[in-house]
């Protein structure tokens, strides 16, 4: 399914991830070369979250991220609004709390959460201002959103081969490992188009969140963004 058939179609979306959720977890360890779990303890760390907080993990998929914040003392819900997706993280992690949910329409009340979080997500949200300010819109009065996400490797020469990489060499890996190869054309094209890092800076201002601020992980391919309600 590439780029310009898919398009962030939210339906299209869905079903790209329903169809990836039985090997996601694995796809994505093979394909980061194994620093997604580093990057989850970098996104935990940065949320702070302290025991008893309430945290909305949004774009969860099967909850591997929600995991590390129940692990810190968090309550913890895991929001998706791929089916496949929470099917998969029920069947592995049964004890957490998996809600369905549409991102530019959180099924949330205003001022519910201590922190939001969303790793690697955003680009795919069909608008992703809105989403940003829904997320704003749950979380309580100074409470704290950190999104991780693939952006703009800061060293020139790094930054080419990289995109050889997320163009090239990325597709064909997932072809060998993944449930549905195919997704992970969509996925490499949302992330060369995603903007860089100060441009997300800005994007989460005009939605409503305050000192917006970012540190890169990995050469700038995972930048982590941090702000305040």
């Amino acid at each position: 399914m590439a780029r310009a058939e898919l398009d962030k179609k939210p339906s299209d979306v869905r079903r790209m991830f329903d169809a990836v959720a039985k090997r996601y977890d694995i796809t994505n360890t093979v394909l980061s070369g194994g620093q997604d779990a580093m990057w989850r303890r970098e996104t935990v760390a940065a949320v702070g979250a302290t025991n008893g907080e309430l945290v909305l993990d949004l774009a969860a998929g099967t909850g591997v991220s929600s995991v590390e914040f129940a692990k810190a003392g968090a309550r913890v819900v895991a929001c998706d609004f791929s089916v496949g997706m929470l099917q998969a993280g029920k069947t592995k992690r049964p004890d957490l709390a998996f809600v369905a949910g549409d991102g530019t329409q959180l099924p949330f009340e205003d001022d519910t959460f201590d922190a939001v979080s969303i790793s690697y997500g955003l680009r795919n949200i069909v608008d992703p201002l809105q989403g940003l300010a829904e997320m704003r819109r749950v979380t309580k009065p100074g409470g704290r959103i950190v999104v991780a996400e693939f952006s703009h490797p800061t060293f020139k020469p790094f930054r080419v081969a990289y995109l050889e990489y997320l163009m090239k060499a990325l597709p064909a890996i997932a072809r060998a490992v993944s449930s549905s190869p195919d997704a992970y054309v969509y996925l490499a094209e949302s992330i060369r188009a995603w903007p860089d890092q100060q441009g997300l800076a800005e994007l989460m201002g005009e939605a409503g969140w305050k000192d917006a601020e970012w540190r890169n992980l990995t050469g700038g391919i995972v930048a982590l963004h941090r702000a305040t309600a």
